[in-house]
């Protein structure tokens, strides 16, 4: 493998204001506003989806438990057309959520937020009242620890909810704007008898639809169950009627849309293995996508080669020595030829290993040191900002100036005037944590967000954090929620706390007051 970045690859085929302070960009150079009451409401009605879960391995055992439950809930069935409940519908995906939320948490997924409005039914004459809350509630069950996503829930008809998107461009905002759109339709067929589901995704820059991503499932109720087929595999589950056979249908969408926005093997939650030929034929798709755009395969592969603590270079989809090394080990581990090589085999072998064990062997093949390394050079943080002395008032916009002594990964929280705190880098503009100490850090530089003065004259702190590895998944969940959003901690030394204990202690600090005068 040569430096370029062609080398690594095996052809295989063809926002808005937070509280005062932070004012989001929804596209370069536009300021992306919470405009309108209506955009107003939906953002006091913001989900922050947060989770918790681990894997399961054998989907039919998951389902007869999740069988048994609604059984002892159900007291009678309804008539495949009633979407009348006596009882909340009893989750049928529960043990593939929870298996998600472990899915996204060991592949690094995170800073992900969606609006979401009701779903229309085309043989109704308005939305359905309710879908939005079951695709919240599903989401949410989904992320419980990895709080990879967060929902925004739309009060608004589509129509309305594209204006306030254009007009959120004008205006202040209340929050920061989701990166997605999530609309959909519902399908009832058969006199109440099958259920489908249509989900797509689009991008809030210019509402096209995210490639790859849209989910299209039916449901046939009979005897008391819905009847799925995914696959190629039938499954199985208790619907009582039309509205738990909804559910359901959100349930499984919501694993199946974000696991291929994410790239994450999310069939594995669903009882399906790489060998089924719908699995291979869906991994061949997104390698060959990313393979067509070098720079998305490198990147992709330095960030989850990160997460196993194969790599510590930059994300910045650049083929360097490190990266290269790294590679092979990850080969190695995975029982693939040594080489430094960005092949097919290694894609699907990654997405179908188990992670903790492909770690372990990875460190095990890390080369041994030749002699004990000198000690490194106290870790130390500079952060400045551009008033360097001068009057500023509210409503000023600043910058600030982050350099570490040396490579170091770079985390930033403010609290506000209301004692608010919220992490502000990394963030969904830049995922990686990781800074040079030659180049240094600009926030916001050319980030789509701004850092301006509260107006009342309090003053405000950020704080900054470096660390030698990246440690932003073994935070605590008061410290490690969505990137612009306050957390659940009271002061930014119980942030500074959960640091010392993620990092054993290798840590630099440094805090800076910003005040109008």
């Amino acid at each position: 493998m040569t430096g370029t970045v062609g080398a690594a690859i095996e052809p295989g085929g063809p926002g808005g204001q937070l509280r005062h302070c932070f004012k989001v960009y929804n596209h370069a150079g536009a300021h992306a506003t919470g405009a309108l009451r209506s955009w107003r409401a939906w953002a006091r009605r913001t989900w922050m989806i947060t989770a918790a879960t681990r894997r399961f391995a054998r989907l039919s055992a998951a389902f007869t438990a999740a069988l048994l439950v609604a059984a002892c809930a159900t007291t009678g069935e309804s008539a495949p057309g009633d979407t009348t409940a006596t009882s909340p519908p009893v989750s049928a995906f529960a043990p593939a959520l929870r298996c998600m939320d472990g899915v996204l948490l060991d592949h690094g997924v995170r800073d992900l937020s969606v609006i979401v409005e009701d779903l229309a039914d085309p043989s109704q004459r308005k939305a359905q009242a309710g879908t939005k809350e079951m695709l919240v509630t599903a989401v949410s069950d989904m992320t419980q620890r990895s709080r990879a996503i967060r929902l925004v829930a739309s009060n608004a008809e589509w129509g309305q909810t594209v204006a306030v998107m254009a007009q959120a461009q004008q205006r202040d905002a209340y929050a920061v704007a989701p990166q997605f759109a999530l609309r959909g339709a519902l399908r009832t067929l058969d006199g109440g008898r099958t259920v489908g589901l249509d989900l797509t995704l689009l991008t809030t820059q210019d509402m096209s639809v995210v490639p790859g991503t849209a989910t299209q499932n039916a449901a046939v109720l009979r005897n008391g169950n819905a009847e799925f087929v995914k696959f190629g595999q039938p499954i199985v589950v208790p619907a009582g009627g039309v509205a738990a056979a909804q559910r359901a249908l959100s349930e499984l969408a919501v694993i199946e849309l974000f696991g291929r926005l994410t790239k994450v093997p999310y069939w594995s939650c669903l009882g399906a293995s790489a060998d089924n030929p719908a699995v291979a034929a869906e991994m061949q798709d997104w390698y060959d996508a990313m393979a067509a755009r070098p720079v998305e395969l490198v990147t992709y592969f330095q960030q989850q080669l990160r997460i196993r603590q194969a790599y510590d270079g930059p994300i910045d989809g650049t083929v360097s020595n490190a990266f290269k090394d790294a590679v092979v080990r990850a080969r190695g581990a995975l029982g693939l030829s040594r080489e430094p090589k960005l092949s097919l085999d290694l894609f699907k072998a990654y997405l179908s290993a188990d992670v903790a064990g492909l770690q372990a062997r990875i460190r095990a093949s890390a080369p041994a040191a030749a002699a004990p390394p000198a000690p490194p050079s106290p870790l130390t943080l500079q952060v400045a900002s551009s008033a360097d002395g001068r009057r500023l008032k509210g409503g000023d916009a600043i910058q600030l100036s982050i350099r570490p002594s040396r490579d170091a990964h770079v985390y930033c929280y403010l609290q506000d005037e209301k004692r608010q705190v919220t992490r502000f880098f990394p963030n969904r503009f830049q995922r990686d944590s990781r800074v040079d100490p030659a180049a240094g850090l600009q926030l916001p530089g050319a980030m789509r967000f701004e850092l301006t003065l509260n107006t009342r004259g309090v003053p405000e702190t950020v704080a900054c954090f470096a660390t030698e590895r990246d440690v932003l998944a073994e935070l605590p969940a008061g410290v490690n929620g969505g990137d612009f959003q306050p957390l659940p901690v009271a002061t930014l030394d119980q942030v500074r706390q959960a640091f010392v204990k993620a990092s054993g202690g290798t840590l630099a600090h440094e805090s800076l007051e910003l005040r109008a005068r």
